[in-house]
């Protein structure tokens, strides 16, 4: 596979694209996030694994190849293997699945390339939990995976030094651990134990397990750490740190759902001395540490104590880890004595020792405020310990920095976001300067790229800027309200009902920060809303209006006492930098102004016409009278048509660009074609036609935006494309090869009015997109081309790196008025991967 520098994928016919942006969410699972030494981020996003960069907060590509959700990640060398770590410009990554899955990844950190080294041999038959390993030499590492089928493997990876880094994977031991699996791993090098290793383990019989072996990976069991009372959900050991004059000693850290994190001290001793050792006499002080088990490894014995049990957080403490060894000038590595812990109470700590006492004391406390009733999922120091990542339940990243000169001054910093569940639909805003997502992770999301104030000319970021809704169903469909006035949009989800959402006036500010334009008067003009609020338990975005008040519960309630107040009141905000998740999650939603009731199921699709007079909606349906699609009139919001013709769900609609037609694509593989008037009454309509298109479902279809031809995409991995005559029928002109898989999703542009030429996205279930020139066949004043005279041809084949890896929901060109061919085009997509993306696609 090539690599993906540069992020072009190979042209055909003159064509090739660019990616500009990827926003994904985390998997909301533990073990899922790693930062490397190479200093990128690894995580997965539904099957595939993402890398982001934390110094320019943006994901920088997408790793494809697992057949199942990513739940953990390994960096080697780890970020505890500086001496191995320096002058490596290749790094590299494992990733475990939930169907047992290992594979390994070639990064190149001086070159931004990444390439897939390998896939481990199956050794697990249930879904690999946490992975943990070390460099034992320059071209070695050893590493062991865990798996819920309550096996525990040891690898060994090799790099060939005289080869361009390739490398090579073996299974060295297998160990049983019973009905009850180990979710969390550590392993470390035993301390004047050259060639020997110590694995830590624990799990759900809320006992630490320790196991001792040597580089040929068989591992015997040495001892049992007692004292947690629920599972081991993270385990962490030191490098070897010298206390005094005592000798080298190891330590590791462990946490528990029993909200207590607990430090165990290994100390070396030799045999001979061990054998004469004395119970302790000293004074018993809050510092001192209780004796634990003994155990022996070739000519040393190692008595284990705890030395500290730390108890600060509120729930269950999923992640613990030590600060990264730093490098010193004589090349030894020096343990500092911090430790990081995150936790379902939402809140990080960062854990030292007193200098006086000795005495382990929380030090740093950072956290969030969000709707959510749960927290962190882990907790992750930088390389150079200078900032600290924590990833959570709504697929969140938060990024602190210790920034102070001289006392800890940690503050948050801009990290990527996303969705954390397929996301469903997208569409651009009127003016193709922003674009919105929703997803059933229940949020609509709007990314836009965000232009430096200091200097205009540099590179241009995306980010997410705000977070319109935030409900209590998955959304399903999404469209914008065309035409003059305030930014609305309408949407639907797995609710009966369809709600539309009006632009705040924080909101118009912070994209004129974001995008730096001079805005439309009309887009300030008469906008009340200053921002909106979410009731507790309602799904109902109510407003805060300009001039300071806001509809209060008791305007609306009478219930007294009993009423449900707001979760505390959002405070809108103009931002001047992008927004972090504590400010998207509670400051930037935009009030509902109106509510559609007609469809007696889950809604399923929704569009709006060009000149923002009418909405089209449709549900889920297995009769033809639920199957009806329902017309709203913009503004009055009355519902002034029901169009039938469809006996199962209509999966997609659109209108024509002059609006005369309303195309829709449905389950029973028939097109219907409706004409649409806009009266002064509502709208008058009729069926046109109704055509058996595909012999399997339809599920994409596109209109010409120059004409009356028109694009459907199938499961029967077909698209086809045809046209409207006599404005009375359709006709055929044209079926593209056969596609590698079900066509999902389609998107039309134009290109040259004169020569009929556009550029048709085709989306498929493998979550591969092409792209196809379509030009000629008729004359622009003609309503139907000639079918014999129709050019279709594949321009570009994107490079699967680039790529979503399961099914393209939704594809859409941003509105472009450029009619210079050469002017880039921008598409974005989104898809079940849990991914939005755009493209810079140019003619070459």
């Amino acid at each position: 596979m090539p690599p993906a520098a540069g992020d072009l994928a190979g042209a055909r016919a003159g064509a090739e694209a660019e990616r500009v942006f990827i926003g994904a969410g985390c998997n909301r699972v533990v073990n899922n996030v790693s930062w490397g030494a190479c200093g990128l981020v690894a995580f997965g996003a539904q099957n595939a694994v993402a890398l982001f960069s934390p110094s320019r907060g943006e994901i920088v590509t997408t790793l494809p190849g697992h057949k199942a959700a990513v739940n953990c990640t390994l960096w080697l060398p780890t970020k505890k293997d500086v001496l191995q770590v320096r002058h490596r410009e290749t790094h590299y990554l494992l990733s475990g699945s939930s169907d047992g899955a290992i594979m390994a990844w070639k990064i190149g950190s001086g070159k931004g390339e990444w390439s897939h080294a390998l896939e481990l041999p199956a050794m697990h038959k249930k879904g690999v939990t946490c992975l943990a390993g070390r460099m034992v030499s320059d071209t070695v590492s050893i590493f062991a995976s865990t798996s819920s089928d309550g096996t525990v493997v040891i690898w060994e990876m090799a790099v060939d030094p005289t080869t361009s880094g390739s490398c090579k994977v073996s299974c060295l031991h297998s160990l049983s651990v019973g009905l009850k699996p180990m979710v969390s791993l550590s392993l470390a090098v035993l301390p004047e134990q050259e060639g020997r290793l110590i694995l830590a383990m624990g799990g759900l019989d809320h006992k630490v397990h320790i196991y001792c072996g040597d580089l040929s990976g068989k591992f015997a069991k040495a001892c049992e750490l007692k004292g947690h009372s629920d599972w081991i959900r993270s385990l962490d050991f030191s490098l070897p740190v010298m206390m005094g004059s005592e000798k080298h000693s190891l330590f590791l850290v462990s946490s528990s759902q029993d909200k207590t994190i607990r430090i165990w001290k290994m100390t070396s001793d030799s045999i001979s001395s061990s054998s004469m050792v004395q119970p302790r006499k000293e004074n018993i002080g809050m510092a001192s540490y209780i004796e634990g088990p003994l155990f022996v490894v070739g000519n040393a014995s190692y008595q284990v104590s705890l030395e500290s049990l730390l108890v600060g957080h509120e729930d269950w403490v999923y992640s613990v880890e030590w600060q990264p060894p730093m490098l010193l000038l004589n090349a030894e590595a020096h343990q500092p004595m911090s430790i990081l812990s995150a936790s379902m109470d939402k809140m990080m700590m960062i854990w030292r020792p007193e200098k006086t006492t000795g005495l382990w004391i929380n030090s740093v406390t950072v956290g969030e405020l969000s709707h959510s009733a749960l927290g962190f999922y882990g907790g992750h120091w930088e390389p150079d310990g200078k900032s600290i990542l924590a990833h959570g339940y709504g697929g969140f990243f938060h990024m602190w920095r210790d920034v102070g000169l001289d006392s800890e001054n940690w503050q948050p910093q801009v990290v990527p976001s996303g969705h954390f569940a397929p996301v469903s639909d997208l569409t651009w805003s009127r003016s193709g300067e922003y674009l919105l997502t929703v997803s059933h992770d229940q949020t609509a999301r709007i990314f836009a790229p965000w232009r430096s104030h200091v200097n205009p000319g540099d590179v241009i970021c995306w980010r997410e800027i705000a977070r319109p809704q935030i409900h209590g169903h998955d959304i399903n469909c999404v469209a914008f309200i065309q035409g003059t006035g305030n930014h609305r949009f309408v949407c639907g989800a797995d609710e009966k009902v369809s709600r539309v959402f009006e632009a705040t006036l924080s909101f118009l500010r912070t994209l004129q920060e974001a995008t730096l334009l001079k805005p439309d008067n009309e887009d300030f003009d008469d906008v009340q809303v200053l921002g909106a609020n979410m009731s507790a338990l309602g799904l109902s975005q109510k407003p805060i209006y300009t001039h300071g008040g806001k509809e209060s519960p008791s305007t609306t309630s009478n219930d007294g006492p009993d009423s449900m107040e707001m979760i505390p009141d959002a405070v809108p905000t103009v931002f001047t930098e992008p927004p972090v998740e504590d400010q998207l999650a509670w400051h930037t939603l935009w009030p509902e102004s109106h509510k559609l009731y007609g469809h007696g199921n889950e809604l399923f699709s929704i569009c709006c016409d060009h000149a923002g007079k009418l909405v089209a909606s449709s549900c889920k349906a297995q009769s033809a009278p639920v199957a009806e699609i329902w017309l709203w009139e913009v503004g009055t919001w009355k519902a002034v048509g029901r169009l039938q013709s469809h006996n199962l769900t209509v999966t997609q609609m659109e209108f024509s660009s002059d609006n005369a037609f309303l195309l829709s694509v449905s389950r029973d593989r028939h097109l219907s074609i409706f004409s649409i008037k806009k009266t002064e009454e509502g709208a008058q309509h009729h069926l046109v036609t109704k055509h058996e298109a595909h012999k399997r479902i339809i599920w994409a279809c596109s209109w010409n935006p120059f004409g009356y031809e028109f694009a459907t995409g199938s499961r029967d991995k077909t698209v086809k494309i045809w046209c409207v005559q006599d404005a009375s029928s359709v006709k055929l002109l044209a079926t593209l090869p056969l596609f590698r898989d079900s066509v999902t999703a389609l998107s039309w542009t134009g290109r040259d009015r004169a020569r009929n030429a556009g550029i048709i996205a085709v989306g498929m279930d493998n979550g591969l997109i092409e792209l196809w020139s379509v030009s000629g066949g008729r004359a622009a004043s003609d309503v139907c081309s000639d079918p014999s005279a129709l050019s279709v041809t594949c321009m570009l084949r994107f490079d699967p790196l680039m790529c979503h890896v399961s099914t393209v929901h939704r594809l859409r060109w941003q509105k472009s008025d450029s009619s210079d061919e050469k002017s880039a085009l921008e598409l974005a997509s989104c898809g079940a991967d849990h991914c939005t993306r755009v493209f810079a696609v140019r003619d070459s």
